[in-house]
């Protein structure tokens, strides 16, 4: 084998720590960009963020200042000296107060409002302490309230119970045989308290016990409890087979369904702990002389700058580790600024794109989605699908309709009989529409919802229609029909 040197010439795309950077930030959403400036300010020295307010807190000091020396002046020349004369000192300028075991940080000065809920356990068990029960009995209500799920129905047998409570009984040396009769009689002692059908085994038990618990005077309470035993034909909607079994007509079975309705199916829903899930715009969206307008939520938009002070130490001639270091992170500054910089260039171009294309939909709602796909962006904007892809992810935009993910307006789309397009998302709204306007007691079927949309113009088969429907968390026909 012979060995030679030659020259190749060959391209080939590699990837600089500044494009590496500049892609990373493109993905980031608001909050995270926002970390990631803070680590970069921490750790950069040439780095600063740029302060508005501090300039006009030095002017306001100034002002207020000048304003308490000629108050001082003018109440000194006067005739008649005030009770009180301003001064030109703060309490804080005077008073030092003494070191005290409250002056740590756990015992900063600073008052707490808030106001931490009792979880439904803790509720129920302070209502079990106040039961005149016997150690035994006050031991199993502890296991019931222990199984209790999120809704407040027991989550677990009986039987279940009684081993537990017969195994804590064993470590604490304790001889005694736990029945189930005694396990059901605290049971019913813990349903009627608040919130009433609390440990519940089923939505019927749970029914049941509120109708029990109501006054004898209400209502149709008599009806609702024998509709109530029918449970499984209430459930599945067969009303035919419940007037025969019942014996109530069309008028009673409707009075008591609309009592049940009044009801709390799940009677610990009010105790769960929900968390509320707050997202920033990215952009804003506004219509000013019939014309939208896009642009970048100015809260969010990061100011940076070089500092003057370090920069002005960098010596051009200087090679020593010192200067070499602050040209470095001075060029870091400049790269992550300039990265930042394009972030918001990118996405405002893309959001701007997709503002223009679903015009419609901010006019009339999500009737007026238009189909639109990644490449149909990215070739407009002159950029990659995956570009397009991370700016729009975790990427959040702010219409008078309400606030969507850049994500939303992207959407597959379905044939029209006109040989145009209609977006899945335009099709899902026409569906809901169709479905809230319908005779509850005719309701509409996928077959019939299809031909309205083909004469609609819109050619979709009965399986998408049950398909967007599923998705919607819609009923079948059979599940909405109501006859009373």
């Amino acid at each position: 084998m012979k060995l030679s040197v030659g020259l190749k010439v060959a391209n080939s795309l590699s990837l600089t720590p500044q494009l590496q950077q500049a892609i990373r930030l493109l993905q980031l959403s608001s909050l995270e960009l926002e970390q990631e400036i803070q680590i970069q300010l921490d750790s950069n020295p040439l780095l600063e963020k740029v302060e508005e307010e501090s300039h006009e807190i030095e002017s306001l000091d100034e002002t207020k200042k000048e304003q308490q020396e000629y108050e001082l002046s003018e109440s000194l020349n006067a005739d008649h000296l005030p009770d009180e004369l301003p001064v030109d000192t703060d309490w804080d300028d005077v008073y030092t107060h003494q070191s005290t075991a409250m002056e740590r940080p756990e015992f900063d000065d600073r008052e707490d409002n808030r106001h931490a809920e009792a979880s439904l356990k803790e509720h129920m068990l302070g209502q079990v302490n106040l039961l005149h029960f016997s150690p035994v009995d006050q031991l199993i209500a502890y296991c019931l309230v222990d199984a209790l799920d999120e809704k407040g129905f027991l989550d677990a047998d009986v039987e279940e119970i009684v081993s537990s409570v017969q195994h804590l009984l064993q470590q604490m040396d304790y001889e005694i045989e736990v029945e189930v009769d005694e396990v059901l009689v605290v049971l019913k002692h813990i349903q009627r308290l608040e919130p009433i059908g609390i440990g519940s085994r089923n939505l019927a038990e749970c029914l049941f016990i509120q109708i029990d618990t109501l006054p004898n005077t209400t209502l149709f309470r008599k009806e609702a409890l024998m509709l109530l035993k029918h449970y499984e034909l209430l459930v599945s909607n067969d009303l035919n087979k419940l007037i025969k079994q019942t014996g109530l007509n069309a008028d009673q079975l409707k009075s008591a369904v609309d009592l049940l309705k009044t009801l709390k199916p799940y009677p610990g829903a009010e105790f769960e702990q929900k968390e509320s899930d707050y997202q920033i715009p990215d952009v804003v969206v506004s219509k000013k002389s019939e014309h939208w307008h896009v642009q970048l939520n100015p809260d969010i938009l990061p100011k940076l700058r070089i500092n003057t002070f370090y920069s002005g130490m960098i010596k051009r001639a200087d090679q020593s580790d010192d200067n070499q270091y602050l040209r470095n992170q001075m060029l870091e500054a400049k790269n992550f600024i300039k990265s930042v910089d394009e972030r918001h260039k990118t996405l405002l171009k893309v959001a701007t794109c997709i503002v223009q294309h679903q015009r419609e939909f901010l006019e009339i709602g999500a009737e007026g989605m238009k189909p639109l796909v990644l490449r149909d962006v990215a070739e407009e904007v002159e950029l990659h699908e995956s570009t397009v892809s991370r700016v729009t992810t975790n990427k959040f935009l702010l219409t008078p309709r309400g606030l969507f993910e850049l994500k939303y307006f992207f959407s597959s789309h379905v044939g029209t009989t006109a040989g145009g397009e209609a977006s899945s998302t335009a099709i899902r709204a026409k569906i809901k529409k169709l479905i809230s306007d319908e005779n509850p007691r005719k309701p509409l079927s996928d077959n019939t919802i299809a031909n309205l949309l083909k004469d609609d113009g819109i050619e979709v088969a009965r399986r998408t229609v049950a398909k967007y429907r599923e998705s919607l968390h819609i009923p079948s026909s059979s599940d909405r029909k109501v006859l009373i």
